[in-house]
């Protein structure tokens, strides 16, 4: 894992180049993915914008996310963070969307342990990656690696897509 402001860099170079635009779900990171993207000069360019769906029925009603899912798997699941990251995609009209949501601790969520942790990516065409992830630390460094994570996910995906 990479992430980081070079990522960052990254992902927004090839978002540019690509004539893509780009939006974001965070739960569990709280602002930190989108901090991270906007402290790229030129940011504006692909970066559309960010919904911080902290609460588990804003996800549902901000970012469309399914609410017998919710009831029945909590916030913390993959398909969770695959329809957040579609749902932002669509609400903010962007090309790509990425998700975070998971547990920073201190203490465990529906039924998950500290540093359970989902990324996802959605992209044109209804396309969609998620990766699953068991992190290690304290809540500081849970929520920086998830934003590592989901930087990493996005670069890999736009890479394929260019291929």
């Amino acid at each position: 894992m990479t992430g980081g402001g070079d990522t960052a860099a990254e992902v927004l170079r090839l978002m540019e180049r690509r004539g893509g635009t780009l939006a974001v779900a965070e739960s569990l990171t709280g602002g930190l993915l989108a901090a991270e993207l906007t402290a790229v000069p030129g940011a504006s360019r692909s970066f559309r914008g960010s919904v911080t769906a902290y609460a588990t029925v804003l996800k549902h009603e901000l970012l469309g996310v399914d609410g017998t899912l919710l009831a029945e798997r909590g916030a913390v699941d993959a398909q969770v963070a695959c329809q957040m990251a579609e749902g932002v995609r669509r609400r903010l009209g962007a090309d790509w969307g990425a998700a975070t949501t998971g547990v920073a601790g201190p203490d465990p969520q529906d039924g998950r342990p500290v540093g359970t942790v989902f990324v996802a990516v959605a992209g044109p065409g209804g396309f969609s990656e998620v990766a699953a992830l068991l992190l290690a630390g304290d809540r500081t460094a849970i929520r920086r690696a998830s934003v590592a994570a989901v930087l990493d996910l996005l670069l890999e995906q736009l890479q394929k897509a260019s291929e």
